[in-house]
């Protein structure tokens, strides 16, 4: 089993950048599948980005692909999500979520672990 935690979030102004990072505790991060989900009150939780456990394969949303990026630091146990260009939209609770298969999913249900998340706001 393992356990997420986010952090790095906060208020930043439209246009300015983000690092959020994801830290696994309990099993070692390598072993799994990471992506990060985002929700805003009253909707349902949004896939934004995957990074794969194995090759470093990585999956984004439309919405977010050329501004967000998703890495990881394997000896730091630690998956990153930097934003930038960030947009007010973007607003949201940012959560990450860990899977043991190879192949990026979209679909919340499809992940075992998840962390409490950590609020970003963009003011426009």
């Amino acid at each position: 089993q393992v356990q997420l935690v986010e952090s790095g979030g906060g208020l930043v102004q439209a246009g300015d950048s983000l690092r959020l990072s994801c830290v696994a505790s309990g099993r070692i991060v390598s072993l799994y599948g990471i992506a990060w989900f985002r929700q805003c009150p009253g909707t349902e939780r949004e896939f934004v980005a995957w990074n794969s456990r194995r090759d470093g394969a990585t999956d984004y949303t439309e919405s977010v692909k050329g501004r967000f990026t998703i890495s990881r630091d394997n000896t730091k146990n630690t998956v990153f999500l930097q934003m930038n260009r960030m947009k007010h939209e973007d607003t949201a609770v940012y959560f990450c979520a860990a899977d043991i298969s190879v192949i990026s999913s979209r679909v919340p249900v499809r992940y075992d672990y998840w962390g409490p998340g950590t609020q970003v706001t963009v003011s426009s």
